[in-house]
């Protein structure tokens, strides 16, 4: 048996996450340089802003920020950062990646349980994403099996967290598109454009989160069948 890391099996059985991942960013350039191209009523920051501040929440801060496509909420600072083909762009697909990143700050400001949970594995996540894979290639190089196993749970903090934030991606999604509609920010008629930006954005969610329990799935049996032999 190779040796995980040289192990092409692995990549046919996460095959499905990958091709769906594939589908889903395909999807999201597509739908967004189609939903760039039709006007929107307000800037992707002044729809936040109006969205924020409709909620009570005019304490978080909106602030642009570098790279194509890299909108997110800071909870620890209290601030939506939006790209440039968003912060000051008065398209519907702009307006709705805005909408979304606004509804992850109102889950903060609702103090969401949820998203308390997801912040705080985030933590664990990003340590163990790496380490754990490393601990887990030293504990098979050298036959230490519980070292392994210790690179698999740190491993599994990953997964975790790609699970926690999967159902809070799509309440955002979901209040962004009531909210655009509650305060007129873009008519029934012109929000297709935006559903279909959103909903393409929340696949690629589905499809990082099942690779992830794929992979863990892959190396726990991996790892279970070498104990055996």
């Amino acid at each position: 048996m190779l040796p995980f890391f040289f192990d092409f099996r692995l990549l046919i059985w996460i095959a499905p996450a990958l091709l769906l991942a594939g589908w889903a960013q395909w999807r999201v350039k597509s739908a967004f340089a189609a939903g760039s191209r039709l006007p929107a009523r307000l800037t992707g920051a002044a729809a936040a802003r109006h969205i924020l501040d409709s909620a009570g929440a005019t304490q978080v801060r909106i602030e642009p920020v570098a790279g194509n496509l890299t909108d997110h909420f800071d909870p620890a600072t209290n601030v939506l950062r939006l790209s440039a083909n968003v912060y000051g762009v008065q398209s519907l697909a702009a307006v709705g990646i805005a909408a979304h990143e606004a509804g992850h700050a109102l889950q903060a400001a609702e103090k969401s349980p949820l998203m308390a949970v997801r912040n705080a594995a985030a933590l664990t996540a990003n340590f163990g994403s790496g380490l754990g894979l490393v601990f887990f290639m030293i504990g098979l190089a050298f036959a230490l099996q519980p070292l392994a196993w210790l690179g698999l749970v740190l491993f599994g903090a990953t997964v975790f967290f790609q699970v926690v934030n999967l159902p809070l991606e799509i309440d955002a999604s979901n209040r962004a598109k009531a909210q655009l509609q509650q305060l007129s920010i873009v008519p029934a008629a012109e929000m297709p454009a935006v559903n279909q930006v959103l909903n393409a954005a929340a696949w690629t969610y589905v499809a990082a989160t099942l690779q992830s329990i794929l992979t863990l799935l892959y190396y726990a049996s991996y790892l279970n069948n070498g104990s055996d032999d």
